[in-house]
């Protein structure tokens, strides 16, 4: 790899939907947080990376105080969360310089593969703009504004993860763009900028943690992976 590689990494959640008091990026998981467990994905690469993390203001002393109750040194820059995912990488980018590939990747993914993350990287060297997919196991169905439904095919779609990976030169300028509640990720971002989005295989098993039963599901792939 020629160029300098960074990662972002957002962990701007909250516990609402696991019905719990503590962001669920601080969740257990068979004694290590959630977030923990991420950030070693990437810790644990053959290629080097300067991770970048970004937290909510009043979150990052619980995050401290976490890993001084470890005695755990992790070499990570430590970024103020903003008030939209949007605006929290964009705080994150004024870290990372042009001429290099920024990885952007959701704090509560921690079961990324290194092979994954490595083949998105290289292709984003080629191409500038890459994100991971997989295709939909179950059947779709759009929504209509009246309420009903139409039946859509599922070969035509697939389903987004992280790590989204761009050459920093696109991705910096991307985000000069005023906030649109369009965007709901990086590719978002970068293709209203006017560029393409290449795709990568992704892995089933790069589940986001957000809810209970994803808990119990991540706890049953912990066993493989």
């Amino acid at each position: 790899m020629s160029k300098k590689c960074f990662v972002v990494i957002v962990a701007g959640g909250s516990g609402v939907r696991m019905g719990s008091d503590i962001p669920k990026q601080f969740l257990d998981l068979e004694g290590k947080p959630i977030l923990l467990w991420t950030i070693e994905a990437f810790l644990k690469l053959s290629l080097p990376v300067e991770i970048i993390l970004v937290l909510p203001s009043d979150c990052i002393n619980m995050w401290e105080e976490m890993c001084a109750s470890r005695d755990l040194n992790l070499k990570c820059n430590i970024v103020h969360g903003g008030i939209t995912r949007f605006h929290s990488v964009k705080n994150a980018l004024k870290f990372v310089p042009e001429g290099a590939l920024v990885a952007v990747h959701d704090g509560v993914r921690p079961f990324v593969p290194s092979e994954m993350i490595d083949s998105l990287f290289k292709r984003a060297e080629e191409c500038g703009a890459v994100i991971p997919v997989i295709k939909p196991i179950d059947s779709m169905r759009h929504l209509t504004p009246e309420g009903l439904s139409n039946h859509v095919k599922r070969e035509e779609y697939v389903l987004i993860q992280t790590p989204q990976v761009f050459d920093s030169n696109i991705l910096l300028k991307a985000y000069d763009q005023p906030y649109s509640q369009l965007f709901t990720d990086d590719a978002s971002v970068v293709e209203s900028a006017g560029h393409t989005i290449f795709l990568v295989e992704g892995n089933h098993l790069n589940i986001k943690i957000t809810r209970k039963e994803d808990l119990v599901l991540a706890r049953a792939i912990l066993s493989v992976f």
